[in-house]
């Protein structure tokens, strides 16, 4: 993609919608995960599944999600951005009703399955578009767009939570969130850009290899989205199995977690500005291994949820270090930006079925010593986002949509 002309008033104000907008459709992609997490527990009552049968269904949103996150290039291509995100994220805001309808561990999977497949398709749909809205504004903004996420995730969770405090029934809480989110998601995709391909256009490859530097990479944001995705899905578990605390504490652990995320990402342009993408991930990783430390060894579950807060804190803002780093390691930076965000996309979808299956035959207190060693990783491997210590600007990366036009620009 090339770099966008300047703008007129018009045209400025149209990116300045766009943003908003885009920033809302974050805000409800996060609330759904959140709203899904903070019930797992009644998910795996309710489905009579084991903790590893449960971690075995928590690898199909993996598998739907790799199975389908090519295909979203070529609907944007197909209908334009701006239909296909559309009707993406109302496909992922409806699915949020299937898992807690699920009554045993093969249903269960297909409708994991079907909520995967839904969410890396409006994944990779809405972060095309935000790259656009930042190459059009000509400063970064995908920190924000992320901690926009978050902030969703936390008025999920503090949904679920209160809904699990109180003892709603799961079903209810999911159709009812459902409902919300996907009016709010179709009024808010109302002000995306509307890019187009180009008649002659080819669509995008379903497949590319990424350069060796997005694998160095992506490795560290494996690290930290893996511990993301296993705080996430699995912090009211463990509060609950591990330390007996009731389903409303549990549920809070998961917004304690969102919180923090939260809040660092809201925080992290100015934080990397100040002291670096070195020194950031590296404290952040130091903050997110005490953070590992506190759960496993915790007696309290106020103790396990300030390591989850801690973990949340420490990994915020690792993953848009990581695209600043991989756009600015080699000549062709829309593919090292596509092979971060792949693989640190999928260590988020195979977390929790790796925490799963590791607690099945040990423990949960042993899943979440890996998950602090993982971290830990980030102090040691912070030295690969020293790219990524210069502000992002437009012209560093290319969005990678099948989009290349906007019409009423």
């Amino acid at each position: 993609m090339t770099k966008e002309p300047a703008v007129t008033v018009h045209g400025a104000e149209q990116v300045r919608r766009a943003r908003f907008a885009v920033a809302t459709v974050f805000t409800v992609h996060g609330a759904v995960t959140g709203s899904f997490a903070t019930r797992v527990p009644w998910i795996q009552d309710h489905a009579g599944v084991s903790t590893g049968q449960l971690g075995l269904a928590l690898a199909f949103p993996a598998i739907g999600a790799s199975i389908a996150m090519p295909l979203a290039g070529r609907i944007s291509h197909r209908f334009g951005a701006r239909t296909a995100l559309r009707g993406l994220l109302a496909l992922w805001t409806l699915a949020l009703i299937l898992p807690a309808l699920a009554p045993n561990l093969l249903t269960l999977c297909a409708a994991l399955f079907v909520y995967g497949a839904t969410a890396g398709m409006s994944d990779v749909a809405m972060n095309a578009l935000g790259v656009e809205v930042e190459n059009r504004l000509d400063k970064s903004i995908m920190s924000g767009l992320h901690g926009m996420w978050s902030v969703g995730a936390l008025i999920g969770s503090a949904a679920g939570t209160v809904a699990a405090h109180i003892g709603t029934d799961a079903r209810l809480h999911h159709t009812l969130a459902a409902l919300v989110l996907t009016a709010v998601g179709l009024l808010a995709c109302r002000g995306v850009l509307d890019l187009r391909s180009e008649p002659d256009e080819e669509p995008p490859p379903r497949f590319t290899l990424p350069p060796k530097s997005a694998l160095i990479i992506g490795a560290v944001g494996f690290c930290a989205v893996f511990a993301e995705g296993a705080s996430l899905d699995w912090s009211a578990v463990y509060l609950r199995d591990v330390l007996g605390s009731s389903d409303g504490v549990a549920a809070a652990s998961t917004t304690a977690f969102a919180l923090t995320m939260a809040v660092a990402r809201l925080a992290g342009d100015r934080i990397v500005d100040r002291f670096g993408a070195v020194r950031t991930v590296r404290v952040g990783g130091a903050l997110a291994t005490a953070g590992g430390l506190l759960v496993v060894f915790s007696s309290s579950p106020a103790v396990a949820m300030g390591g989850f807060a801690l973990l949340g804190l420490g990994v915020a803002v690792v993953v848009p270090l990581a695209f600043a780093a991989a756009g600015r390691s080699g000549p062709n930076p829309s593919q090292a930006i596509a092979g971060v965000a792949t693989i640190t996309y999928t260590s988020g979808l195979i977390a929790p079925s790796a925490i799963g299956s590791l607690a099945e035959a040990t423990s949960l207190v042993v899943s979440f010593g890996v998950v602090t060693v993982l971290a830990f990783g980030l102090v040691l491997g912070a030295g690969v986002l020293r790219a990524g210590d210069r502000k992002v600007t437009g012209s560093a990366v290319d969005g990678g949509a099948a989009a290349k036009t906007a019409s009423g620009s």
